[in-house]
């Protein structure tokens, strides 16, 4: 089960790397944009984020059966 986790992890840190390499502007541009987002807007987006991450995982855990 460990290296499931280890596995995803990698695949994260993999795409985010890209999107860092390949969108170096854009994500810069963004990150100031996000400066002038108010603090409770971006607790919403992010806890948005983890509810359908955490979704994502259960529901894959159950399509496949990985106990």
């Amino acid at each position: 089960m460990l290296k499931y986790i280890f596995i995803g992890l990698g695949f994260m840190f993999l795409i985010e790397g890209l999107m860092y390499f390949f969108f170096t502007n854009q994500m810069k541009n963004m990150m100031k944009s996000i400066e002038n987002l108010n603090s409770d807007k971006i607790k919403i987006y992010a806890t948005i984020s983890c509810i359908i991450g955490v979704s994502l995982i259960c529901i894959t855990l159950k399509k496949y059966k990985m106990d």
